[in-house]
C-alpha cells in the first residue's frame, strides 16, 4: 500500500479482478473481451465525431433517424479504411 492511503495503489488493485479465474479461464471469454472492444470502439466513435453525446432531437423516432445516419457514417469511414489502397 502506499504510504498515508487506505487504499492500494493503481498496481496493487490489478492483482485482484471483479471477476474470478472459473470465468476468465475460458476461451470464449476472450472472445468476448476482443468482440467488447470492438463495440465499444463504434459506440465512442459516435459519440465523439457522430455528436451523439447529447442528443440534438426529441422523440424516439428522430433520436433513431440520427442514430441510423451516425452509424452508416460510421460504415462508410469503415469501408474506406478496409479497401486496399490504388497504386
Amino acid at each position: 500500500m502506499a504510504p498515508n492511503t487506505k487504499f492500494p495503489t493503481l498496481s496493487a488493485r490489478k492483482l485482484y479482478s471483479a471477476i474470478d479465474r472459473r470465468t476468465t479461464r475460458h476461451s470464449g471469454y476472450a472472445i468476448s473481451q476482443i468482440k467488447r472492444k470492438r463495440v465499444e470502439e463504434i459506440f465512442g466513435w459516435m459519440k465523439t465525431i457522430g455528436g451523439l453525446r447529447k442528443t440534438r432531437h426529441r422523440g424516439a423516432d428522430r433520436v433513431g433517424w440520427v442514430f441510423t445516419f451516425v452509424a452508416a457514417a460510421y460504415n462508410l469511414v469503415r469501408m474506406r479504411n478496409l479497401l486496399p489502397i490504388a497504386t
